[in-house]
């Protein structure tokens, strides 16, 4: 069966890149491993910072990013608790294999002199929370007890969103799937499911275009500097 088996990586928005990069590695201990001009985006910066097992924390910074407001409760969450628009992160929470490890990263955090709270037991996880430049909300945890279906998929909250219970069986156990070795293609345009934000002539010509034919004029594949 095919399904994501975790995150390559996020991309976080900044309008400073340095101050960004400089929290990451020093605060986290996150190395810088990749930072380049983005491809097919002019202006656009891109980085990497490495966490483990393939998986990179991300920035992103355009021209127009440093003039672009931050707005607690829409943009931003600002905490745990707090809210901000359908669709945007509320939380971060990175990952640690133990207890041990997430007090050290708390140990870590503090000798830079950023506030932490917890750890907090979850159940699921113990926590540490933290703030970030630019009004991010950042969480470090580890495992806590196994999270199955049958003790961690509460009755009453599926109630409150309109979640029944046959839904919510079938949530817990998707549809198997292989794959058909690349042949299902693009389907029709729909505009009841979910679409990138691109202007609509310029977003059908590309759903239009063959797979083979956008990857050969859209690749990136040398790294920016040479061997």
């Amino acid at each position: 069966m095919v399904q994501p088996t975790g995150i390559h990586h996020i991309a976080i928005m900044t309008g400073d890149m340095k101050m960004q990069i400089e929290f990451f590695s020093d605060v986290l201990g996150t190395p810088l491993v990749a930072i380049f001009d983005m491809h097919g985006v002019p202006g656009g910066i891109h980085a990497f910072l490495k966490l483990d097992g393939g998986c990179y924390f991300s920035l992103v910074q355009l021209p127009e990013t440093a003039e672009t407001p931050i707005t607690l409760g829409l943009t931003h969450a600002g905490t745990g608790a707090g809210n901000s628009a359908p669709g945007t992160m509320q939380h971060l929470a990175f990952y640690v294999k133990d207890e041990d490890q997430l007090v050290a990263m708390r140990d870590r955090i503090r000798t830079k002199g950023v506030n932490v709270i917890g750890p907090l037991n979850h159940g699921m996880c113990k926590s540490i929370y933290f703030a970030g430049p630019e009004q991010l909300t950042l969480e470090v945890a580890c495992p806590g007890m196994p999270v199955t279906a049958d003790r961690w998929i509460d009755p009453s909250v599926l109630a409150k969103i309109g979640i029944g219970v046959e839904e919510a069986k079938a949530f817990a156990n998707p549809d198997g799937y292989d794959g058909e070795g690349g042949i299902v293609k693009q389907p029709d345009y729909n505009p009841a499911k979910p679409h990138m934000a691109y202007p609509d002539d310029r977003y059908k010509m590309m759903l239009a275009v063959p797979d083979e034919a956008l990857a050969s004029m859209s690749e990136h594949a040398e790294p920016p500097v040479a061997a």
